[in-house]
């Protein structure tokens, strides 16, 4: 009789015990997460020079001119050395050759179609300054390039850009940043003039 009452007493504390332990909070594992990205203000400086074009570009860019081999006079770099990214630019002069420009455009970005998820394509229209083109925003994480564009006075001038990271693709977690310098090359497309 003693020895049930003591079992029946050690019955109730383990389950008392077990009921204490089981209320505390398990460990729960954290989603992976990206650094916080701290974007700068926006103020732009004009790029006059004796090239045949001018815009404006960020003030924490710099611009120099494309150090390749194969580059051509009038080709640069716009880098952003904060973001480690840089906006290439080809500008080529139009001798009734517009349309072999125009398919060398669409052949560079169809490199980009077997890491695209989509690829959604915006009109530049500027009558006043004669600058028509087109910009594509390249979704996709492993894109090389998330965005292209090219914009022509359709009779002497045409320019070329693009977008590139120099990391490993994973735009994703480059997501803010991407959008961030998008608005750079819109801002810098909606200034750009034909000299």
């Amino acid at each position: 009789m003693i020895m049930s009452k003591i079992l029946k007493i050690l019955h109730v504390l383990f389950f008392v015990s077990f009921i204490l332990v089981s209320c505390q909070e398990a460990p729960v594992p954290k989603p992976r997460a990206f650094f916080r990205i701290a974007l700068p203000e926006k103020h732009y400086i004009k790029f006059d020079s004796p090239f045949p074009y001018s815009f404006q570009y960020p003030e924490y860019a710099l611009v120099r001119l494309n150090p390749s081999s194969l580059s051509e006079p009038y080709w640069m770099n716009i880098d952003i050395l904060r973001f480690n990214a840089n906006i290439h630019l080809s500008y080529k002069k139009i001798d009734n050759n517009l349309s072999s420009y125009l398919d060398d455009s669409h052949k560079l970005l169809t490199k980009q179609i077997s890491k695209a998820t989509g690829i959604r394509e915006d009109m530049i229209i500027n009558t006043d300054a004669k600058v028509y083109g087109t910009i594509y925003n390249v979704k996709g994480s492993g894109v090389a390039s998330p965005c292209q564009f090219f914009v022509t006075d359709s009779t002497r001038h045409f320019l070329r850009g693009a977008l590139y990271f120099n990391v490993i693709p994973n735009n994703d977690s480059l997501a803010p940043v991407i959008d961030f310098l998008k608005e750079d090359i819109q801002y810098l497309l909606s200034t750009l003039t034909w000299n």
